[in-house]
């Protein structure tokens, strides 16, 4: 029996491809913002894993799977074990990421926590939540979490970084998609312009 259907109904359908690029940046005033409100928040390392992020490009998971034996504090280095990419790498820290994981491992040492323990033991869900939470106290509209890694990404080329140093500290390896986070500060660009 032959198909009543010659052709494809749907050989002619465009459908139309959604870009889920952002560019989304911190606006002025909105850091401080944010630590004003994150004083008032119960989860006391939210405010510590927002600044590292901001420091470090890290991914809310990489992050959170951050543990005492992957940081190593007088040689300034942090290895991230589980990477998006499935890739370790290991990634500088400037003097902030350094006083920010000294702080907070002192903190979980007090604690008694062991060496493979996770740094900041909080779930993704967990750091949403309060994510949420923080920006609507706040009254920020429309920032992610993940706006925070456009944000380091942007940060670290503004400071004069090559595009080869940024990737190896965001552990992309693909230029292209790197390049999709690096957002001029149209501020910045402003004045270098007058």
């Amino acid at each position: 029996m032959e198909s009543p259907l010659r052709r494809n109904p749907l050989t002619d359908l465009a459908l139309k491809v959604k870009d889920n690029k952002r560019d989304r940046r911190l606006r002025e005033g909105e850091f401080e913002k944010l630590l004003i409100a994150g004083r008032k928040t119960r989860n006391r390392m939210l405010i510590p894993i927002v600044r590292l992020a901001l420091e470090t490009a890290m991914r809310r998971g990489e992050i959170l799977a951050l543990r005492f034996r992957d940081v190593d504090i007088e040689r300034c280095m942090a290895t991230i074990q589980d990477s998006k990419n499935g890739h370790s790498r290991t990634i500088p820290l400037s003097s902030l990421a350094v006083a920010i994981l000294e702080t907070t491992i002192a903190v979980m040492n007090e604690k008694g926590k062991a060496q493979n323990a996770r740094i900041f033991p909080l779930t993704p869900v967990a750091v949403r939540l309060a994510w949420d939470k923080l920006t609507k106290r706040a009254i920020i509209d429309d920032l992610h979490f993940h706006d925070l890694r456009h944000e380091a990404i942007s940060r670290f080329f503004e400071k004069g970084l090559t595009v080869p140093e940024v990737a190896s500290i965001s552990g992309h390896r693909d230029i292209r998609m790197l390049l999709r986070y690096a957002h001029a500060d149209k501020a910045q660009l402003a004045k270098k312009l007058q």
